[in-house]
């Protein structure tokens, strides 16, 4: 079937208490986005901080009454006008695999390929990772995502062992098996980013090579290479930690730190690694750093 969507910008209004008159018009859905261009990229632990203007849309069947549910929240907000609203319609197709219809394959380096589903790709010695995100964050799509990748194609990394601290999709830890390491460990505390990255090592006939934990204190051994692509403040945190579990004359990268960040990351694992030039890589109006270096 059809459906309808109701987007409202919240300006003032409390978003659980519009979720709440949305849910009782039957709405099958309710999210929250971005209303003007202010990201939140960096959170604390146990946050879930909302954007200064935030927009909610809500996803209703094609013979709800939208009409009626405006006359609702202006009554319930005491309110004489809505915030800035307004209603489309929406075609029903297969929503779970709404995302592939802008994700291509995609090569990083010389035959590394990110790919949905079974797209072709023409390439004799391509390593191709099949990926499916789910909600997780990483397709490769992002600079810093792309910047790790194109590291992991440029190593000789046949039978060598990989720790992925922050995983994602999981799709560092996948590339780098399929690159030739032997075993890998992909972490991460959001347990959306776990299920991602199961099922996507299942996808890429790679699950029994790959160890999947929530935290870093199940994190065992050191590993030859170490890619953590997070954000500058918990990388800065964590210094310590992160570089305890590289061998000596291990390799590090260190992504999702913009390019003004770069020297306080860098400053922060001196230490204990020796850094080569950064790379940058300019997207949307920011510049982001990748860093790599070996353990002392």
């Amino acid at each position: 079937m059809d459906w309808q969507q109701f987007v409202m910008n919240l300006d003032t209004l409390n978003p659980a208490a519009v979720e709440e008159v949305f849910n009782r018009y039957g709405a099958w859905s309710v999210t929250l986005s971005d209303a003007g261009d202010n990201p939140v990229l960096e959170p604390g632990p146990g946050e879930t901080p909302l954007w200064r203007q935030t927009r909610i849309t809500g996803l209703f069947s094609a013979d709800a009454d939208l009409c009626q549910l405006e006359k609702e929240l202006l009554k319930e907000f005491a309110l004489t006008s809505l915030p800035r609203h307004h209603v489309e319609g929406l075609a029903d197709c297969a929503w779970e695999r709404e995302w592939l219809k802008d994700f291509g394959p995609m090569k990083f380096g010389e035959r590394l390929w990110i790919s949905p589903g079974d797209s072709c790709v023409e390439q004799d010695d391509a390593v191709i990772v099949r990926l499916d995100p789910g909600l997780a964050f990483g397709t490769g799509t992002h600079p810093t995502t792309a910047l790790c990748l194109e590291w992991l194609d440029g190593l000789s990394l046949s039978g060598k062992t990989l720790l992925d601290y922050g995983c994602g999709s999981g799709v560092l830890a996948i590339a780098a098996l399929k690159l030739g390491c032997t075993s890998a460990t992909a972490m991460d505390i959001d347990p959306q980013a776990l299920t991602a990255t199961r099922q996507n090592a299942e996808r890429n006939a790679v699950a029994t090579q790959l160890h999947v934990c929530g935290s870093a204190d199940d994190v065992d051994g050191v590993f030859d290479v170490l890619v953590a692509n997070i954000l500058a403040g918990p990388l800065i945190e964590f210094a310590e930690s992160v570089t305890s579990a590289l061998t000596s004359g291990g390799m590090l990268a260190l992504s999702g730190v913009l390019c003004e960040q770069a020297a306080s990351v860098m400053a922060a694992y001196e230490p204990w690694i020796a850094f080569d030039e950064p790379v940058q890589r300019a997207q949307d109006g920011q510049t982001w750093s990748l860093l790599t270096g070996t353990r002392r």
